[in-house]
């Protein structure tokens, strides 16, 4: 299972947002690119990095930082955030990100998924946010009525790499995850999940493990990471071990 440390990008900065609200932010580290040479230097073997400002836009916002990232560590990067059309897609595997991520997209533009798929087979993957069930998008400004297992469903077969869930009434909220919805949506869709939001210590990344054993293929943290409740090198050992 694999441990992906979250860079969010606000404003070229690195921040948590609180449930998703772009006016409850802290502000961690003003240099993107040391972050992630950090988390690389202690073990990571992969980052999660969104784009938020480009989340809310509709568009790449934060490309520069993204670049530094690019430009500072050799750790494959999965990227989400304002990517909604086949260029961005193109444009952002073409200047190395490994994986890119479609939320909004999956909701509105279900055959821009599809295309981007075939295109890039393993490296699109679609980001389900859900707020009390339902799916919620653009920034996380606006919900449908569509529920997270529905909407994953819908990909089963076309080729996606892999589906992040994110509780966001857990998200930046430091609870822990919504095990039982997320081993839920993992068993039910035949496609790898990644569980998000509210992962706050090793105990909830030592129940995800147990729980997910065979379902889910990571697991993201962010703001744990940067209060210092998690430490990167053992989040990676932790879930790199069998059990």
């Amino acid at each position: 299972m694999i441990f992906f440390p979250a860079i969010d990008l606000k404003d070229g900065q690195c921040v948590r947002l609180y449930q998703g609200d772009m006016e409850r932010v802290t502000v961690f580290a003003e240099d993107p690119a040391g972050q992630a040479r950090g988390f690389a230097e202690t073990g990571a073997e992969w980052l999660h990095v969104v784009d938020l400002n480009g989340a809310v836009s509709g568009r790449p916002v934060n490309e520069d930082a993204v670049n530094a990232i690019l430009d500072t560590v050799e750790i494959p990067v999965q990227l989400g955030g304002g990517i909604r059309d086949r260029k961005s897609v193109d444009l952002w595997l073409g200047r190395g990100i490994k994986r890119v991520i479609l939320g909004t997209a999956a909701v509105r533009q279900p055959d821009l998924v599809k295309q981007a798929c075939g295109g890039h087979p393993g490296r699109v993957v679609v980001g389900i946010d859900a707020r009390d069930g339902k799916v919620a998008v653009e920034g996380w400004t606006k919900t449908f009525e569509i529920t997270a297992l529905d909407l994953a469903r819908r990909f089963e077969d076309c080729g996606v790499a892999a589906i992040i869930y994110t509780d966001i009434s857990r998200d930046g909220a430091m609870q822990g995850p919504n095990i039982e919805a997320t081993v839920e949506l993992a068993g039910a869709v035949n496609v790898p999940v990644i569980a998000s939001g509210g992962v706050s210590s090793l105990a909830d990344l030592e129940a995800l493990k147990k729980a997910g054993e065979g379902t889910l293929e990571g697991v993201i943290s962010g703001r744990a990471l940067y209060d210092g409740r998690i430490n990167v090198t053992e989040a990676v050992k932790l879930l790199a071990e069998t059990c």
